[in-house]
């Protein structure tokens, strides 16, 4: 692994507590009277994508699943024990299910058919 890749890599996993912050904070939200956890389909889209890039840096297992892990760890600590010692994530509501496993089943897939591919070839 190159510095820039390096450097690439930092930015990765700082990407994956960002969007873990910002899809634990809206996810929540309402549209009118009607629950909208859009965050969850965000966490979908996002989480694969930041797996698939890291993979792309380094064929290193670990490095590949390093913001999945990374994003994972992020939601379970700030959602349990938030800031001022709230709890974020919602007890036992469809939204937090929602958000965690479209966040982290879609990333483990990725990871999964990206070692794949690394090991036919």
């Amino acid at each position: 692994m190159t510095a820039r890749d390096g450097v690439v890599f930092g930015f990765l996993l700082l990407d994956a507590v960002l969007l873990a912050l910002i899809e634990l904070l809206f996810l929540p939200s309402y549209i009118g009277a009607v629950q909208f956890p859009i965050t969850a389909a965000v966490a979908a889209v996002t989480t694969p994508l930041l797996v698939a890039e890291a993979a792309r840096i380094s064929p290193r297992r670990r490095v590949a699943g390093a913001p999945l892990v990374v994003w994972f760890a992020t939601v379970f600590v700030v959602g349990m024990f938030g800031p001022g010692g709230d709890v974020v994530l919602l007890g036992n509501d469809w939204r937090t299910l929602l958000l965690i496993g479209g966040g982290a089943l879609p990333g483990a897939l990725m990871l999964g058919i990206v070692m794949g591919r690394r090991a036919r070839s």
